[in-house]
């Protein structure tokens, strides 16, 4: 069974991605992580439901320990009504301390508690709901296990020739300001691989990735992939597996490059760099190159 994800659902955040993560319940697009929108205040905090449907439980969690981070994430179980789709299915959602209790009746778009930065997250993460989907017969409380997933959006695939100038810095990453969104708030984008589909992932600082919109007639044969002629690794289907690559920023070599799909103005591309210093209005060129004999 492959759960599709409406429009109302995915609609309401600003971006997503499947396989942006080092967790296991992500392989082969089995979860998917919500970023909602920021505040005015700057601030990301509130979590809008996925769903609607009755709250089955919520309990705490143990996470790994970071020092950043508070030692326990929170679990909320929901059996859904809407939207159609994912009617009689439960939903997963992690990283939120709950304001909602069991038997508690929630409505997609509302609250359900505050997002927690939990040890779950990378220090360069930004705040996200992670949300997977289990038939009644599943175990509900395994981390891994959820029914793979499709996104029912269009995910308009912008070409990116790996150059762009930094716009903001934070102490793990950079971003640049390219690709541009042609049309925020009105669709999705990500990154094109050469051959065509949406480049999802961690290049390379996750173990795999994932490519949206390929062609059905390659679906099920093994296909390289790549990104301005440098080859990333190999798709079986949408998940990727990469390649012993190294990504670099002018020549330096970086963590990686984060992959995932946006419908917000602030697009661009985010390098992945905790060791390296960036400064805004700096030029980068990023290429992707075998690590092998280095």
């Amino acid at each position: 069974m492959v759960v599709t994800l409406p429009e109302p659902l995915l609609g309401q955040y600003k971006r997503f991605s499947l396989y942006n993560s080092p967790y296991p319940a992500h392989d082969e697009g089995c979860a998917i992580d919500c970023y909602p929108g920021t505040l005015r205040d700057g601030r990301t905090t509130e979590a809008p439901s996925p769903v609607s449907g009755t709250v089955l439980e919520t309990r705490a969690v143990r996470a790994p320990p970071k020092p950043y981070a508070p030692e326990h994430d929170y679990l909320i179980l929901v059996d859904c009504d809407g939207p159609a789709d994912l009617e009689g299915l439960t939903a997963r959602i992690l990283h939120v301390d709950p304001a909602v209790e069991t038997g508690q009746r929630v409505d997609r778009g509302e609250s359900l508690g505050e997002l927690v930065r939990a040890g779950f997250f990378a220090p360069w993460v930004d705040n996200h709901l992670h949300v997977g989907f289990r038939r009644p017969d599943q175990n509900p409380h395994r981390a891994s296990g959820s029914l793979p997933l499709e996104v029912g959006v269009e995910i308009r695939p912008l070409e990116w020739d790996g150059t762009g100038t930094v716009v903001s810095t934070g102490d793990t990453y950079a971003v640049l300001d390219a690709p541009v969104h042609p049309d925020p708030g009105e669709t999705f984008v990500g990154v094109r691989a050469d051959g065509g589909g949406v480049l999802d992932g961690g290049l390379p600082h996750y173990d795999g990735g994932g490519v949206h919109g390929r062609d059905e007639t390659l679906e099920r044969e093994p296909t390289p992939i790549s990104l301005n002629g440098d080859r990333l690794g190999v798709a079986r289907g949408r998940t990727i597996e990469w390649d012993d690559v190294v990504v670099t920023a002018n020549g330096e070599a970086i963590t990686g490059l984060s992959l995932f799909c946006a419908r917000d103005a602030d697009f661009g591309a985010k390098l992945i760099c905790p060791d390296t210093d960036f400064e805004v209005g700096e030029a980068v060129r990023v290429r992707v190159r075998s690590s092998v004999g280095d």
